[in-house]
């Protein structure tokens, strides 16, 4: 049989590893709340540069060659 001594550092060792699981926890769901941010942010950024590009190339009809750089 187990003595009360034994119990009660099993115990405690529980309750520090829930506390640092909580934690854990936390700091992982902070992460994923900072990431969704990000590419909520980088979704708005692509949508914004595929706009110019639907908006300007309508009816305006484009020469590759006044596009390529000097170097061509």
């Amino acid at each position: 049989m187990e003595n009360p001594p034994d119990t009660n550092k099993r115990l405690t060792d529980l309750e520090i590893k829930a506390s640092f699981t909580e934690d854990l926890l936390d700091q992982l769901d902070q992460v994923i709340v900072r990431q969704q941010q990000q590419i909520d942010s980088l979704m708005r950024e692509i949508a914004q540069l595929r706009q110019p590009a639907v908006d300007g190339g309508a009816g305006v009809s484009r020469n590759l060659r006044d596009e390529l750089p000097p170097h061509f």
